[in-house]
């Protein structure tokens, strides 16, 4: 079995993952998993056999990317403020506003690995993320976010509408709000504003094409 602590999960994370720089943002390093890596391998079954969660924080997602990269590419976004990377997974999101100038990050993420995957990488990239394991969705978005980030989150119906939702109580209260999506089943076809869109190099492990057109929304 994984050991249950936050050491335990560090070490699991370094044993079966490789420094890599994702292709769309190679300024930035993350502990990541490949065909190379003993957790690539692992099937569904082993995952919940072992009692680790899928694993989404092993690997940079389209969305991430995309989103990482506007981030980097338009530091005037969050230089200066206040953020929050929602359902984080590794940090990239985060990361990357960090390193726009953001000058505060929290990454949210349900999956107590996720704490210690975000810890790594932002040593890794010489930057500091605060973190939270609470469910934002059920306790609402801190009154202080000025901006809010949120990658890759329409690949389920029912926590898309949750989120999407929850998102939009964020933009009402006056915080900026930006999507990276690929183009999910899930996620909305109207009512955002599309700031840049990306050919966000992939793998068939993970998403239905090598290169998947990836957008960044905002909401209005």
């Amino acid at each position: 079995m994984i050991p249950a602590t936050p050491q335990g999960r560090r070490d699991f994370i370094v044993a079966n993952t490789r420094l890599q720089r994702p292709p769309h943002v190679p300024e930035i390093a993350l502990h990541l998993a490949d065909e190379v890596t003993p957790i690539w391998k692992l099937t569904e079954e082993a995952l919940e056999e072992i009692g680790l969660p899928p694993p989404f924080w092993a690997f940079a997602w389209a969305g991430g990317q995309a989103l990482a990269r506007y981030l980097i590419d338009n530091p005037g976004v969050v230089a200066g403020m206040r953020v929050i990377d929602f359902a984080a997974g590794s940090g990239l999101v985060g990361i990357a506003a960090r390193l726009a100038g953001a000058a505060e990050v929290l990454c949210a993420d349900i999956d107590a690995y996720c704490e210690a995957a975000v810890a790594l990488n932002a040593e890794v990239n010489g930057v500091a993320c605060g973190y939270t394991g609470e469910d934002l969705l059920e306790a609402g978005a801190p009154g202080w976010a000025e901006v809010i980030l949120a990658g890759d989150i329409c690949y389920e119906k029912p926590l898309a509408a949750k989120v999407l939702a929850w998102l939009a109580a964020a933009r009402g209260a006056g915080a900026t709000v930006l999507i990276g999506d690929p183009g999910r089943s899930y996620f909305p076809r109207t009512g955002l504003a599309k700031l840049a869109e990306y050919q966000v190099p992939t793998t068939r492990e993970l998403e239905d094409m090598a290169v998947k057109k990836t957008a960044v929304w905002a909401l209005p």
